[in-house]
């Protein structure tokens, strides 16, 4: 995992800047964005990527749609993220011992314990056999272990350790909130995915777009019930 904790805000930017002007980024984007970042893909990748999609569509002699999504620059940011399969990973060996990534211990413990507040005061539905509610209270106090452990670490802590202890977290927490969902509703969902995901099937593989349905699902479950996302690249 790169030292890249403002990864969404650096890609929305540069998108915005390369069109030309403000543009609200949608479900679909976001969840797009979701799909590089879990696959490793560098921010310096996605922001050549972008460049080359837009360089690109500038020397087309006609111009009669617009990019309107970053769906239209898939292509290009795989492209670019095989030209740079090398780049180095993980957190550098230099970083101050209460610092790591960019960001200083103390803010990530606040927002651990932010999350941690959060997930305790929502209020989730329940299934037969299944109870949100506990899996809510369970992960909060894992949040706030977490915290803990990193409020006596005389040690800068590894993001990556870390950032995977999160993922199982979240991940759980999908699964239930897709398992007590109504059908009806996930299908309404997935639904509204695929007529936003339509215009650009044709920019990304099979995979991308299951990936993109799947984040875009899991994105509208956590809204719905008031959840935050746990991973340290929402800080």
């Amino acid at each position: 995992m790169e030292n890249y904790f403002n990864y969404f805000t650096e890609i929305e930017e540069h998108f915005q800047r390369r069109r030309g002007g403000p543009l609200l980024v949608s479900n679909l984007d976001w969840g797009l964005m979701e799909v590089w970042k879990d696959a490793g893909i560098p921010l310096q990748a996605v922001l050549r990527g972008i460049d080359e999609a837009f360089d690109k569509y500038e020397r087309r002699p006609s111009k009669t749609r617009k990019i309107n999504g970053l769906a239209w620059c898939a292509q290009a940011v795989l492209a670019a993220a095989e030209e740079m399969k090398e780049a180095a990973v993980g957190a550098s060996e230099d970083e101050s011992p209460r610092e790591s990534g960019g960001f200083q211990v103390p803010e990530i413990i606040t927002f651990l314990l932010r999350n941690a507040d959060q997930l305790e005061a929502a209020r989730l539905p329940s299934a037969i056999g299944l109870s949100d509610q506990a899996l809510a209270r369970h992960t909060a106090a894992s949040l706030r272990e977490m915290a803990a452990e990193l409020e006596s670490a005389s040690a800068s802590p590894r993001l990556e350790d870390l950032e995977r202890r999160l993922t199982v977290l979240e991940e759980k927490l999908f699964g239930a909130l897709m398992a007590s969902s109504p059908d009806e509703e996930l299908v309404a969902i997935r639904a509204q995915a695929d007529h936003e995901l339509a215009p650009y099937r044709r920019n990304m593989t099979a995979a991308q777009i299951g990936q993109l349905q799947k984040q875009y699902i899991h994105k509208r479950l956590l809204e719905k019930n008031g959840l935050p996302r746990l991973s340290l690249f929402y800080m």
